[in-house]
């Protein structure tokens, strides 16, 4: 999980996790995930990713979390074996991009979240090409809005921004940290301190809810 899916969950999502919601993490990266060290409230949190990403036993092949069991199987990438309405929160970081028909993906979170419930997202904008098996889409907050509107979801905040520290020079791309080790990341703040141009990350962050169902007129 790259530093700006941390910092943009922390300023926009971590409030919105209350005591006691029912959590669903669609591609966690270990277990616990990176989002669920960050949330203090006592929550119930389950997870679950990409067919594509798990064994026939429904553990996953890859990542830090490889081997770790997952609550609930996907049959495909638009299938969550969870019962309607079963969710106040479901949640993913850098998922959706690896999701061939995401306007699918979208109408089976939207579906598995309760109504008044929350589905939120993090995704790359500037972030390369990194296959997971592949990499299909970068999504700004209108091409959210549109796929939100698909699902059935009213979106309540998307933007995208980067509030990773930036350095003298900088241009979009990877957080310039990212997959480094020690020495690299020695080696990156000199960079920084002398103007030498080094990538920061933007993703795209969206609230969208699941309306509830209107209330019955009241009889004259």
């Amino acid at each position: 999980m790259h530093l700006n899916s941390v910092l943009l969950f922390r300023q926009h999502l971590l409030p919105l996790f209350t005591p006691g919601a029912h959590v669903l993490e669609l591609g966690p990266d270990g277990d616990p995930s990176t989002y669920q060290r960050e949330v203090t409230a006592p929550v119930v949190w389950s997870t679950a990713d990409l067919a594509s990403e798990v064994d026939a036993r429904g553990e996953r092949l890859w990542g830090s979390g490889s081997g770790t069991g997952l609550t609930y199987r996907m049959t495909s990438e638009y299938e969550i074996e969870a019962p309607d309405a079963t969710f106040d929160i479901v949640v993913s970081g850098q998922v959706i991009e690896h999701v061939r028909k995401p306007w699918l993906w979208l109408r089976e979170l939207a579906r598995v979240c309760r109504p008044g419930g929350l589905v939120l997202t993090v995704n790359p904008v500037s972030w390369p090409y990194h296959e997971a098996p592949i990499d299909c889409w970068r999504i700004y907050p209108e091409g959210m809005r549109a796929l939100c509107e698909d699902a059935g979801l009213v979106v309540e905040l998307s933007l995208f921004e980067s509030l990773e520290q930036r350095p003298l020079a900088w241009y979009p791309g990877r957080s310039y940290n990212a997959g480094r080790g020690p020495r690299g990341r020695a080696l990156n703040r000199l960079k920084a301190m002398t103007g030498y141009p080094l990538t920061i990350a933007f993703d795209t962050v969206t609230i969208a809810r699941k309306p509830a169902p209107s209330a019955a007129p009241a009889r004259q």
